[in-house]
């Protein structure tokens, strides 16, 4: 199980709406779609994602689009 962290964000309302409203059309819960883009994000960037155990913290598929599966 990966250990989680709980925490305080503060975002202009406007990006909290445009990010609910993305996480929605993705099925996914605002809390999963920010873990999926932060990850996505990093990745990008070239930074190391997996945690010191070896599970990414999108290691076990999130829920998404009917039919879509993690890449």
């Amino acid at each position: 199980m990966i250990d989680e962290v709980r925490m305080t964000l503060r975002l202009p309302e406007d990006l909290r709406d445009r990010l609910r409203a993305h996480a929605k059309s993705e099925r996914r819960s605002l809390n999963s779609e920010l873990v999926y883009m932060l990850e996505v994000g990093l990745r990008a960037s070239g930074v190391n994602t997996e945690s010191p155990g070896g599970d990414s913290a999108t290691s076990a598929p999130l829920r998404g689009k009917p039919g879509s599966s993690p890449t």
